[in-house]
């Protein structure tokens, strides 16, 4: 009779799961189709990257971004739209850079590409003359000493790896020469820095990005370098070691500035206090108009909330569409959102996060115990039909981290990644550079993951992995 019983339970248990799937496996049929055929994403991003550009934390562009994503939203008929108050930096670019190489010995002076780093001081105003010394890590700076580096501009000429298949992890090997360059160099009496950019494509583009000063009291210029005058610049030092280089920049910080982050929100229907949470970065950087970075995460995130509308699914718990201010220079808005969970009490049981372009979805990383990747990688099945494979353990999203404390499962939302860091922080981040197919991918997957969440919640067990 025990044995029955056993057999019973297992069948009807069998009966259920295959029931679920077969409806899961409908409903995220439904947001692909739906988003393939009349999804607004790329429309909304058309609206960002041409009418509003670049937004730069401060700036006037990040306000009317605020505005507009508040408008697009209340536009969805959500349960909620709010601003989330929040202060920002407001760092300035300036007149465009100038930077040359000088050899009085061979070709005298060229001109090559630079754009000042996030954050940098400027130039004293009729800019900075000196020689220059290659290096290729922080060992090398190390050992030339001050002797070797006083009164010089040091040239971090690191390239990404292209032996990584993943270029987020050839980013992650060279970047901290781009973010601590200069508080190191300045230890050796370095005048300024200039970095190779975080790319592996040879273009005339420099790449900005953040940079910080370890002490407010030391501080030199810094700048990037395109990777074809990286390369020139390498070649000519070995010729003329004694090539100088000279550097313009009058960026400037000013004081900060009240910014938002723009909240939309679904309540749920069963569990509303168990909140998923979906976003994007609005802040971009300034020298492109932050489609891929992260206009596209932004509009994703709304588009699983627009997507949720149309087809009168209902979810079991409640829906936020986050889109943090300042990702770029400060994650002052990803800071503020989980202070306020912490002060609300509110319980975050998942944060997935679109910080990787608009390009076509592959999979997911899942920031939790190895018993919830495992749990996530019983999905698979679902996503196969439409590309996505990788559902793994990795990182989920520097907007989305500080959630991490209250124990909210982080799902950073992983496109093709070869691409990506041809546009990442340049001029060439432009609208142009997005395929509306691949971004809508892109949302249907996370509106699909959502779902699943929603649906079924994320069993916590705790393990030693």
């Amino acid at each position: 009779m025990k044995f029955k019983l056993l057999i019973l339970l297992l069948f009807l248990g069998w009966g259920v799961r295959a029931q679920n799937y077969s409806a899961d496996s409908l409903r995220i049929k439904g947001f692909f189709d739906m988003a393939l055929t009349e999804g607004m994403a790329y429309s909304w991003l058309d609206d960002l990257s041409n009418k509003i550009g670049g937004r730069l934390s401060g700036s006037p562009e990040a306000a009317m971004a605020v505005e507009w994503a508040r408008q697009v939203m209340d536009s969805l008929g959500l349960d909620s739209v709010w601003l989330q108050p929040v202060m920002v930096p407001h760092w300035v670019r300036g007149s465009e850079e100038k930077a040359a190489m000088i050899s009085d010995a061979t070709f005298g002076r060229e001109e090559v590409n630079v754009c000042a780093l996030g954050g940098s001081v400027p130039t004293a105003p009729g800019g900075l003359r000196a020689p220059v010394v290659e290096l290729r890590s922080f060992d090398e700076l190390e050992q030339l000493g001050e002797s070797g580096i006083r009164g010089k501009i040091v040239f971090f000429n690191t390239p990404m790896d292209a032996k990584k298949i993943s270029t987020f992890h050839a980013y992650g090997s060279c970047v901290g020469y781009r973010v601590n360059g200069a508080s190191k160099a300045i230890e050796y009496g370095a005048l300024a820095v200039i970095v190779r950019s975080m790319t592996l494509k040879i273009d005339d583009d420099p790449h900005t990005g953040v940079m910080h000063y370890s002490d407010p009291t030391k501080k030199i210029p810094a700048a990037a370098i395109s990777t074809r005058d990286a390369e020139r610049m390498s070649r000519a030092l070995k010729h003329d070691p004694n090539l100088e280089f000279y550097l313009k920049m009058d960026c400037h910080e000013l004081p900060e500035v009240r910014s938002f982050n723009v909240i939309g929100e679904i309540r749920g229907a069963e569990f509303p206090d168990e909140i998923i949470a979906v976003g994007g970065h609005l802040d971009s950087w300034d020298l492109g108009d932050g489609a891929h970075d992260d206009g596209a995460g932004c509009v994703q995130s709304m588009e699983v909330l627009r997507l949720f509308r149309k087809s009168n699914y209902h979810p079991k718990r409640t829906i936020r569409a986050v889109l943090f201010m300042n990702e770029e220079n400060g994650l002052r808005g990803g800071i503020k959102y989980a202070e306020e969970a912490k002060r609300l009490g509110e319980k975050h049981i998942a944060a997935l996060e679109s910080d990787a372009g608009g390009f076509s979805p592959r999979g997911f990383s899942i920031n939790d115990s190895s018993y919830v990747v495992r749990y996530f990688q019983n999905y698979r099945p679902l996503f196969l039909p439409y590309g996505v494979y990788m559902i793994n353990a990795g990182y989920g999203g520097a907007d989305i981290s500080r959630l991490k404390a209250g124990g909210t499962t982080l799902i950073g939302l992983l496109p093709d990644p070869q691409r990506y860091f041809d546009y990442h922080h340049s001029r060439e981040d432009t609208f142009d550079k997005v395929n509306p197919r691949e971004l809508h991918l892109g949302a249907a997957s996370m509106a699909s993951l959502v779902y699943l969440i929603s649906e079924h919640g994320i069993p916590k067990k705790m393990d030693k992995n």
